[in-house]
């Protein structure tokens, strides 16, 4: 007699593939599938939701981009209740603030992963305070709270309560970014000698990501001929990043669109740049540091959680130009430094980011939430 399966539904803010969205697709595809089936409920379409159609998951889209979008409320509610969903997991701030709605008024158990908080340094006092209410209400209205660094739980529960609250480090899956595997020859796909330094900033284009501070940074940097940055990535400012490198007519930029053989792209890479201005903590670091690659990154949290200064990266401020022209021009000009900082942050996914162990930990929150929900009914 077969086992009627746990049914998940994992909630993302948006069919584009970012930090959070991929960290859903590693989870779903290592849930133990015997016990659990996974579905996915996105508010938009896009590539990520192609790809998680294609691998078999069945996935719904209901479209918005805004959060607390009451109006979408009701068709969030019809397919948890017509899918018999046991739990929401809901990943960032606009999951979260479209199905809590749901699961209250269906009595299920609701986790909210938070990729990130939503209230940022960067912002006016006004916008602060509303993002930070709110993300104090989705924290409350949940029944598990998940983080995803010790510096985001650190920076949550600085501004509000969070009881039932825990980290459960993102985790990257080895076999897929593993240094000594064969991969295609990006280098000849792009015309990039062998011999060529390749700093790579692999990203979506936004203004978190602060394209504009790394364009303005190689600049700054005089690098030589031989010195190539690669750009791999699509976004609302990528057109203006794209009009500031011919401004200052900056020939050793590739600018790529976003492709999935990201393996095959940090193969090919020799330095990794993320000068970001806030993170929850960034898979597309991790990534990197699985690969062996030298580290450049912005010293804010989520960040901090992964390098260590001089040891396994460097970490500059964000958005100083000057301090980030001066670190990528330290890493091109000593390869020695490079290869030793990729070294260890490969050391530091190895025993600390392991795809695997932070699937137990989930499902093991999982468990948990359904016993409390069953004992309680």
């Amino acid at each position: 007699m077969s086992v009627q399966k746990i049914k998940i539904l994992h909630a993302i803010r948006q069919g584009k593939i970012g930090g959070g969205e991929t960290h859903v697709l590693n989870l779903v595809e290592q849930l133990n599938k015997q016990k659990y089936e996974s579905l996915i409920l996105s508010f938009t379409e896009g590539p990520m939701v192609e790809k998680l159609k294609a691998e078999g998951y069945k996935t719904y889209v209901v479209n918005t981009e805004t959060p607390f979008d009451f109006r979408v409320w009701k068709k969030v509610r019809k397919i948890v209740d017509n899918e018999k969903i046991n739990l929401i997991h809901a990943h960032g701030t606009r999951a979260n603030s479209n199905t809590f709605s749901s699961a209250k008024s269906l009595k299920i158990p609701l986790i909210y992963t938070v990729h990130g908080w939503s209230f940022h340094p960067d912002q006016g006092q006004v916008i602060k305070t509303i993002r930070t209410l709110s993300e104090r209400f989705l924290v409350n209205v949940a029944d598990k709270t998940i983080c995803v660094s010790e510096s985001n739980l650190r920076e949550g529960r600085s501004k509000f309560p969070m009881p039932n609250a825990s980290v459960i480090l993102n985790g990257i899956n080895r076999l897929k970014f593993d240094p000594d595997k064969n991969y295609k020859n990006i280098r000849e796909e792009f015309d990039i000698k062998k011999d060529d330094i390749v700093v790579g900033y692999i990203a979506r284009i936004t203004h978190q990501k602060s394209p504009l501070t790394f364009i303005n940074a190689i600049f700054e940097t005089k690098a030589p001929e031989n010195v190539k940055f690669l750009i791999v990535g699509d976004g609302d400012l990528k057109p203006e990043m794209l009009d500031l490198a011919k401004e200052l007519n900056l020939k050793n930029i590739i600018f790529i669109d976003f492709r999935e053989d990201i393996p095959d792209i940090l193969n090919a890479i020799d330095i990794f740049c993320l000068p970001s201005l806030w993170e929850g903590l960034p898979i597309a670091l991790l990534e990197a540091m699985s690969m062996r690659k030298a580290i450049i990154a912005s010293n804010i949290d989520g960040i901090s959680d992964l390098i260590a200064p001089d040891e396994n990266g460097i970490l500059v401020p964000p958005g100083n130009v000057k301090l980030l022209s001066e670190a990528l021009n330290l890493l091109i000009g000593n390869a020695s430094l490079a290869s030793k900082f990729g070294l260890k942050a490969e050391q530091t996914i190895k025993e600390q980011f392991n795809v695997e162990v932070m699937t137990r930990k989930i499902e093991s929150v999982y468990e948990d939430l359904l016993g409390n929900f069953k004992n309680k009914g």
